[in-house]
């Protein structure tokens, strides 16, 4: 994006949209919103670390651009290639469909759509330029070369609304739904015609079965099947109509803004049809055509009921409307002054993305597909499963403080699928539901079976078979073994034993909390002595986390500096899990030898070189040992705090927030993979100046802002507004409600009954 078009996309405020004058005048948070930060790849090997292989894209948010509202059923997005990230590719030149699903972790991107003209070919792709692209939250535009259509896109919770303009609609105009594709692979698709002008169908991937129903503004002269249900099969749908002269009455629909039937000549619409009909003004073939969209994990009825009652009869500027001001009653909830263009840029684009995930699954009538594929219909919102190992440390918390209720609703839904399978799910690695259901809890929520996900959650503690691997062996040793390989590289195979020590001796003293808080003082003891575990795995003599073979020795060779996937270590090198133990940092200065000891070694964490030799794809973007590019050691910045040295945390923090996000040539890159928001989630709340350093607990570790106030608006109504006072970025005390406060913490309280959080700076030398 050259600096031309990264000024137009800041100012950009919805082209084509109808406004009433008090929305005019209404602040538009949205304007600083860049959606395409995240979906240029890294390639400067001296911010990467090491010079990538041939063929290699360093993951560098792996985000989508396309339209979505927050924790939304559909993400509406182009796809540039299949078996990436996210699908689109900042550096691509081909669009391959628009789809309806997305996460920007390799999976979904279902139900693919593409416009094109009457002489395409397959395969079908279509040139593009980002000098003819526009996106914002709830909006994506982009006009494809090769076809001459201009295509805009938005979206509901449940249904999507694209609007095709071909340049000359004489030439033909064709529909591909490219239902053989996507992220992962396809078992299963069809698609039938159920009117003159609707379709239904589904995808089938994996264990999800997708429903659409669709409503095109013009009535289908063919539906062409190609290969029906073959991963390599497609449909192309050919609208009827499109060779008129411009202005010419289309004499098979009725005039725009009529409620009347589009005659067929099968018979007359049905009373479902003329609901979804409304006014489209579809009287004019020569003009936009609109697909309206319904998505369903449970049929194509419920798709239908969903496209109905969230867009019905509204246009696309009514559908664009709704979705900016949905976007825009979310970020208002943190407003900032102060900061730069770019600082205000980043800091929305980063709340923006930390809402994105986990996704709603429930149609609008309540009914969703269980763990087990059975349709239930409950009194809450049925959501994915967080991806706990990314997002617990700060997303999953952000996500409880601005969006309450949607937060209990996620967990109901984790209790739904623990009381079906036995156990509280996870996600990749660790068990960190516990520090996720803890810490809500703990912060106040009451609106979800705390005793139900208690009980679940001990089965995960206890338990072999369920979300904790090895967990006979935790309980047993203390600690999680790796076998004795001679020569191990990245790729070796492990149990990461070290990794899942640690996070299950956190995940313990999580759900100590929890035990506490409801009164069970035999597991509250228990979980808490095992959730000094992580003592176990600490090696003295090398001062470095380490991993240990079955019998109890240290694993010979030893190399802190090299990265693994999963032997001894998850995603790391010893020193980046070195330093986690967010639950008990002075059990962990201790274990170092005092606090000279571990300000040396932390030291050396953010200054000793990373070895361009040691490559992991998604270990990057180092600052000395420490890696901004991945989750294990995000919380490590911080850790100066706990031995009274917070500027030095300060600088490197500052560091990272200037120098790591909107990176690369184009300044669209981050660090590392967002991960469904977490890289995102550390935005937000360092850049804000608290941090949930042990997510479990309800406090905040107080840091200087970069901005100089922030309004933080409550579900009550009430207000925190922390404000920044000196010119400098070394903190001199904290101030809450006037009084000063005792040491670096402030407790989730003032999230509660609102108040004021000064953060004096010391003067400038």
């Amino acid at each position: 994006m050259n600096g031309t078009f990264r000024a137009f996309a800041l100012i950009f405020l919805y082209m084509g949209s109808s406004c009433s004058q008090a929305q005019q005048t209404k602040q538009d948070y949205t304007q600083y919103v860049n959606t395409f930060i995240g979906t240029a790849p890294l390639t400067d090997p001296d911010f990467i670390g090491y010079t990538p292989p041939e063929g290699w894209r360093v993951w560098a948010g792996l985000t989508y651009p396309g339209s979505s509202l927050p924790n939304a059923m559909v993400q509406l997005s182009p796809v540039t290639e299949y078996g990436t990230g996210a699908g689109y590719q900042y550096e691509d030149g081909e669009i391959i469909g628009f789809t309806h699903t997305n996460k920007g972790h390799w999976n979904l991107c279902n139900i693919p759509i593409l416009p094109l003209s009457g002489d395409a070919r397959f395969p079908y792709a279509s040139s593009f330029s980002h000098d003819q692209e526009r996106a914002s939250p709830a909006y994506y535009e982009v006009f494809l070369e090769d076809y001459k259509v201009n295509a805009r896109l938005s979206s509901t919770l449940r249904c999507g609304i694209h609007e095709y303009t071909w340049e000359d609609p004489a030439a033909g105009r064709r529909i591909l739904f490219d239902l053989g594709k996507a992220n992962n692979r396809v078992s299963d698709w069809e698609i039938n015609t159920v009117s003159a002008n609707e379709l239904e169908g589904f995808q089938r991937v994996g264990n999800d079965k997708i429903h659409f129903y669709v409503r095109l503004s013009q009535p289908v002269e063919d539906l062409e099947v190609v290969r029906m249900g073959e991963r390599d099969g497609y449909a192309i749908v050919k609208l009827a109509g499109g060779g008129k002269a411009a202005g010419e009455e289309n004499q098979d629909t009725e005039d725009p803004g009529t409620e009347g039937p589009v005659e067929e000549a099968a018979g007359e619409e049905t009373a479902n049809e003329k609901d979804l009909a409304g006014k489209e003004g579809s009287g004019a073939q020569n003009g936009p055509v609109l697909l309206k969209i319904g998505l369903s994990y449970v049929s194509a009825v419920n798709a239908a009921e969903n496209l109905r009652e969230e867009i019905g009869s509204k246009s696309f500027e009514d559908i664009h409307s709704e979705g900016r001001e949905a976007w825009n009653a979310l970020l208002l909830k943190i407003a900032i002054k102060g900061g730069t263009e770019k600082q205000k840029e980043l800091f929305y684009s980063s709340l923006y993305r930390s809402f994105l995930w986990p996704a709603l699954r429930s149609d609008i009538n309540g009914q969703f597909r269980d763990v087990k594929g059975k349709v239930q219909q409950e009194d809450f919102n049925y959501y994915t499963n967080p991806s706990f190992w990314d997002t617990y440390r700060n997303k999953l918390v952000l996500l409880s403080i601005v969006s309450p209720r949607v937060t209990e609703d996620v967990i109901k839904s984790l209790i739904d699928k623990g009381e079906k399978t036995g156990f509280i799910p996870t996600f990749f690695h660790g068990d960190h539901a516990a520090a996720f259901i803890a810490g809500t809890y703990l912060r106040g929520s009451r609106g979800f079976d705390a005793e139900k996900a208690f009980g679940l959650l001990l089965n995960n503690a206890y338990k072999e078979g369920g979300s904790r691997p090895y967990i006979s062996e935790y309980i047993e040793k203390g600690y999680i073994s790796d076998p004795d390989v001679e020569h191990p590289h990245v790729e070796t195979k492990g149990k990461a034993g070290v990794s899942k020590t640690l996070e299950y001796a956190y995940d313990d003293y999580s759900l100590a909390l929890l035990a506490a808080a409801l009164d069970d003082t035999l597991h509250y003891r228990e979980l808490m002595d095992r959730s000094g575990n992580y003592r176990n795995v600490f090696d003295t003599r090398v001062n470095f986390m380490r991993g240990k073979l079955e019998n109890g020795a240290w694993i010979q060779p030893f190399n802190p500096e090299y990265p693994y996937y999963e032997y001894m270590y998850r995603e790391a090198s010893a020193w980046q899990v070195s330093f986690y133990v967010p639950h008990d940092m002075p059990g962990l200065i201790e274990l170092y030898g005092g606090k000279e000891a571990f300000e040396a070694k932390l030291d050396s964490l953010f200054t000793l070189p990373w070895n361009p030799d040691y490559i992991a794809r998604n270990v990057s973007s180092f600052l000395g040992q420490y890696s901004q590019g991945n989750q294990p050691d995000h919380e490590a910045p911080f850790a100066y705090y706990f031995i009274g040295k917070p500027a030095k945390s300060q600088r490197v923090i500052d560091t990272l927030l200037e120098n790591y996000y909107g990176v690369g040539e184009e300044e669209l890159a981050l660090p590392g993979m967002d991960d469904a928001g977490e890289m995102s989630s550390w935005y937000v709340f360092a850049s804000l100046g608290l941090y949930p350093y042990s997510p479990a607990d309800p406090e905040y570790l107080v840091s200087v802002p970069v901005f100089d106030e922030v309004a933080w608006k409550l579900e009550n109504g009430k207000s925190v507004i922390i404000r920044k006072s000196g010119k400098s970025r070394k903190m001199s005390r904290i101030l809450v409600n006037g009084k000063e406060n005792e040491g670096y913490f402030i407790p989730h309280d003032l999230f509660l009954k609102g108040g004021t959080i000064e953060v004096q700076t010391a003067p400038r030398n």
